[in-house]
């Protein structure tokens, strides 16, 4: 493996690491799309910053594209607050005029400058280990390595200081006021920080990338956990894993880095979605075949408990008087069975105390909606979960 490979790899891990911190802040926040609108909004302040110094490298290019950034929020929730359109079609009105304005001042006023529309978007992160900073004349390594690594121990400096507060805050702003937080700092703090960083990625990974690194491994980690260290670790994760397979992707099939990474975030997320324990597609498919068993079965013992006739509940007659077909019939008898809630006798079904107690209790809940009902049965019959 060469250097370049290696600095590749780092870059974009480390690009990953720092667009999940405040990735997941705008998840939970359900921002998300905020990141897609500052990243591409941040354009017209690279080039008027440009224009000013007529300097790529100049610091004052990050300060100006990060203002932008602010701006365009400022600007999405100013139109949001009047009532007239929702937050999603205020940043769809915002962020595609402020882009626009950027690639317009690039056609008129840079064509012969590197400032090209195509690496704004996608980024090409094979070119980064070419832009080499020098300091007194010795090579201490890529620009953009140093830039994004300068960003990202601020980014997780503030992380650990205001965690308390970003964390009340996101999720409950009338607490986070009434202890002293201003929810509105914390709120442009964090949109800051997202620009910064945005910005700071820009020329290694470009448009595109940010976005997708900074909602894709959140949006993955909020599907496996509700603990908000733990998503912030997954969301990391998540996104290294990603750069790092996503690079070999493209050594492999010798296209786009940006655009195998991407891809890669996206099967990851797909991966999960499908399979996560309790949020993934399966999971909640089977939980509710599980909960449509459940109610059959209590319908069943409602229906045996209401009918003492035994023409009412004979086997072979169930599915007829309960209108079922005799496969739902069968599966729900067995169910039944198996947690000893009824006996048969002479294929005559009858309810024992226990069906009979469960029936009883879970008519009291049905009737009270009280959770306290049912806390004690959960334990008791394996399938029930009220």
């Amino acid at each position: 493996m060469s250097n370049a490979q290696i600095e590749i790899q780092l870059i974009a891990s480390l690009v990953a690491i720092a667009c999940a911190i405040p990735g997941t802040f705008l998840v939970l926040r359900k921002m998300a799309m905020i990141s897609d609108a500052i990243s591409h909004s941040i354009l017209p302040g690279i080039v008027i910053g440009f224009f000013i110094t007529q300097d790529l490298n100049s610091p004052l290019l990050i300060l100006l594209a990060a203002l932008t950034g602010i701006i365009t929020v400022i600007l999405v929730e100013y139109i949001q607050k009047t009532g007239l359109v929702k937050e999603d079609t205020a940043i769809g009105l915002v962020f595609p005029a402020l882009f626009s304005i950027g690639v317009i001042l690039i056609a008129k006023n840079a064509n012969d400058v590197h400032l090209d529309v195509d690496a704004v978007l996608l980024g090409e992160l094979a070119f980064a280990p070419f832009d080499r900073l020098l300091i007194a004349g010795v090579d201490v390594g890529p620009k953009s390595l140093w830039i994004i690594g300068c960003i990202l121990l601020i980014t997780i400096g503030l992380l650990f200081a205001f965690f308390k507060e970003l964390k009340i805050s996101t999720f409950d702003v009338g607490l986070s006021a009434s202890l002293g937080f201003s929810p509105t700092i914390i709120h442009y703090g964090l949109m800051t920080v997202s620009s910064v960083t945005t910005v700071g990625a820009f020329d290694a990974v470009g448009a595109i990338l940010v976005v997708a690194l900074m909602i894709a491994p959140a949006a993955t980690a909020y599907l496996l956990t509700t603990n908000l260290k733990r998503m912030l670790v997954y969301a990391i994760c998540f996104g290294v894993f990603s750069a790092m397979s996503g690079y070999w992707l493209a050594h492999w099939l010798d296209a786009s880095i940006a655009g195998s990474i991407t891809t890669m975030l996206g099967l990851l997320f797909l991966v999960i979605y499908l399979f996560a324990p309790n949020k993934g597609v399966i999971a909640v498919l089977y939980r509710e075949k599980q909960q449509r068993t459940e109610v059959s079965l209590l319908t069943f013992l409602l229906h045996l408990r209401n009918h003492s006739e035994e023409e009412e509940r004979h086997v072979n007659h169930l599915n007829e008087h309960i209108n079922w077909q005799k496969v739902r019939s069968k599966t729900v008898l067995e169910l039944a069975l198996k947690n000893n809630m009824i006996v048969i006798d002479n294929d005559v079904v009858s309810l024992t105390e226990k069906g009979n107690d469960f029936t009883s209790q879970a008519i009291d809940y049905i009737i009270t909606n009280e959770d306290s009902k049912i806390e004690h049965m959960k334990d008791d019959f394996f399938l029930f979960r009220g």
